[in-house]
C-alpha cells in the first residue's frame, strides 16, 4: 500500500461514494478526524466540499487543501 498519495487521487476516493475517513486542519490549527464520511458536493471555485458524517448523520464543509491525511494514507499537493 502507497504512503502518500496526490491530492487528485484522494479527491477520486472522497467522490467514489464509499466511506472514507479524513484528518483536516481546523481554521485555528486543531485537527480535525472524520470518522466513516463519504462527498456530497464539490465547489470547484471555492476549494471547498462537503462531506456527510454518517454515524451522526452531519454535514460538515471542509477546505480540500486543508486535507492530509485519508484512510491512514498522507495526501501531498
Amino acid at each position: 500500500m502507497a504512503n502518500k498519495i496526490h491530492i487528485t487521487t484522494a479527491r477520486k476516493m472522497i467522490d467514489a461514494g464509499d466511506p472514507v475517513d479524513l484528518w483536516t486542519w481546523a481554521a485555528d490549527g486543531r485537527v480535525l478526524h472524520y470518522k466513516n464520511c463519504v462527498g456530497l458536493r464539490y465547489n470547484f471555485r471555492s476549494g471547498t466540499r462537503q462531506v456527510k458524517l454518517l454515524d451522526s448523520r452531519q454535514i460538515r464543509t471542509l477546505r480540500d487543501v486543508c486535507l492530509f491525511k485519508i484512510n491512514d494514507i498522507e495526501i501531498f499537493l
